[in-house]
C-alpha cells in the first residue's frame, strides 16, 4: 500500500469554514486514496498571510521550521509527499524540507508562480514558493493560466502535468428538471466574491419578465450582498450556508447556474453545478474557461448587460436550456469525475515510487 502524506498551506480540508480550496483538499486526498492508497493530512498549519504582513510572517516561518523539525523527527514511513496550492500567500515551507531530509518523493497540486511578488510585501514568500516549485519533481497544473508560468520556469528533470479539477464522485447527480430559479452559490466575503455579486446584481437590473433567483451562501460581506439585492425584493431569495445534501438539493431544482466567476482558479461551484445538469451563465475568465462545457459565455469587457441577454436567451426557451444543461453534464462526465482523475495522478506519480521499499 502507497503511503501518501497531504499538506495544504493554505487551509487544510478540516478547515471549519467552507470554501472551493477545502474542498478541492478534500477531493484531493479521496482522489488518491481512490486506488488503495493511505493518505495521511500529516499538518494542519496554515502558512497563510492575507496582508503581506512582514511580521506574521517571521512567525509563520517559524511555525513552519518547528513543524518540518517535528515531521522529520515523528512522521511514520512515507512514499510520497504531496503539497496542495503552494502560492505567494501561502508557500510550502514545510515540504521540501521534511521531503529532504526522509528522502521522500515531492509532488505539488495547483502551485503558481508570481513573478511580479517577488517585489513588495510578500516578497519573501512569494520567492519561498517559488523555492518550492523548484524542488517538487512533478508538480501538477489545473488550469491553462496556471501552466503558462510553471512551464515557463520548468527545472531540468521536472514533470509538469495538467490536471483538470475534478468532483469527489465516480458517477454523476440526478439532474435537474431545469423548471425552477436561477441559482448563485459562493461565499460572501469582500474581494472578489463581492465583485461577483455585483455584477449578478447589475445583470439583473437589466432582467425583464419574471424571474427569480436563489442565493446559496454566507459570510462577513451579508448584508452588503442583501444590500446589493434589496431592489428586487422577494425575486431574490437568500438560502443562507447549505450542507452539501441541501447544496445538491438546491442544484437539483434550479433552472440554470449564474456565476460571474471574478478571479476565481477555476471554481468548484461550476463543475456541482453543470454535473447537475444547469447550464452555466458565467463570464469568460482564466481559469473559468477551463471548467466549463463549450458554450456562449460573454467575456469581462462586454459588461452586464452581456451576462443579461444570455441569461434571457436562456430563461424564455426552455428548449435551449435542455440542450445547454446536456452538454454540460456530458462534459463533466467526460473530464471532471474521480476516476479520470486518479488514473491520470497515478499514472504520472508511478515512476516516482520505483524501487521504494
Amino acid at each position: 500500500m502507497t503511503r501518501v502524506a497531504f499538506y495544504a498551506p493554505l487551509k487544510p480540508p478540516t478547515h471549519e469554514t467552507p470554501s472551493g480550496d477545502r474542498e478541492m483538499a478534500r477531493n484531493l486526498m479521496a482522489m488518491m486514496a481512490h486506488d488503495g492508497a493511505r493518505v495521511s493530512l500529516v499538518s494542519e498549519l496554515r502558512l497563510y498571510d492575507k496582508t503581506g504582513d512582514a511580521d506574521v510572517q517571521v512567525r509563520l516561518r517559524q511555525q513552519a521550521a518547528d513543524e518540518a523539525e517535528r515531521l522529520i523527527r515523528d512522521m511514520p514511513d512515507t512514499d510520497l509527499w504531496v503539497t496542495y496550492h503552494n502560492y505567494y500567500k501561502a508557500p510550502d515551507l514545510v515540504g521540501p524540507a521534511v521531503c529532504a531530509a526522509r528522502g521522500i518523493p515531492y509532488v505539488q497540486l495547483e502551485s503558481t508562480r508570481a513573478n511580479k511578488r517577488l517585489t513588495g510585501p510578500w516578497a519573501g514568500f512569494a520567492r519561498a514558493a517559488h523555492d518550492a516549485c523548484d524542488a517538487a519533481q512533478l508538480i501538477f497544473c489545473f488550469t491553462e493560466q496556471d501552466r503558462f508560468a510553471l512551464d515557463r520556469d520548468l527545472k531540468d528533470g521536472q514533470h509538469l502535468v495538467p490536471m483538470p479539477p475534478f468532483l469527489p464522485g465516480t458517477v454523476l447527480p440526478a439532474p435537474s428538471d431545469l423548471g425552477g430559479p436561477m441559482l448563485s452559490v459562493g461565499m460572501m466575503r469582500p474581494g472578489d466574491k463581492l465583485a461577483s455579486y455585483r455584477i449578478i446584481a447589475e445583470t439583473l437590473s437589466h432582467l425583464s419578465g419574471d424571474w427569480q433567483l436563489d442565493i446559496a451562501g454566507d459570510g462577513p460581506a451579508r448584508s452588503e450582498v442583501e444590500d446589493l439585492m434589496r431592489p428586487f425584493g422577494s425575486r431574490v431569495r437568500f438560502l443562507s450556508r447549505l450542507d452539501r445534501a441541501q447544496l445538491s438539493a438546491a442544484y437539483q431544482k434550479a433552472g440554470l447556474f449564474l456565476w460571474p466567476g471574478v478571479n476565481e482558479a477555476f471554481g468548484m461551484v461550476y463543475l456541482e453545478a453543470q454535473a447537475h445538469g444547469l447550464p452555466v451563465v458565467a463570464q469568460d475568465r482564466p481559469g473559468v474557461r477551463d471548467v466549463l462545457a463549450p458554450g456562449s459565455y460573454p467575456g469581462p469587457d462586454e459588461g452586464s448587460a452581456a451576462l443579461a441577454r444570455r441569461l434571457e436567451t436562456l430563461l424564455s426557451d426552455p428548449a435551449a436550456r435542455q440542450v445547454a444543461g446536456q452538454a454540460a453534464r456530458a462534459h463533466i462526465l467526460s473530464h471532471h469525475l474521480m476516476s479520470a482523475a486518479a488514473h491520470r495522478f497515478w499514472s504520472a506519480v508511478s515512476p516516482l515510487l520505483k524501487g521504494r521499499p
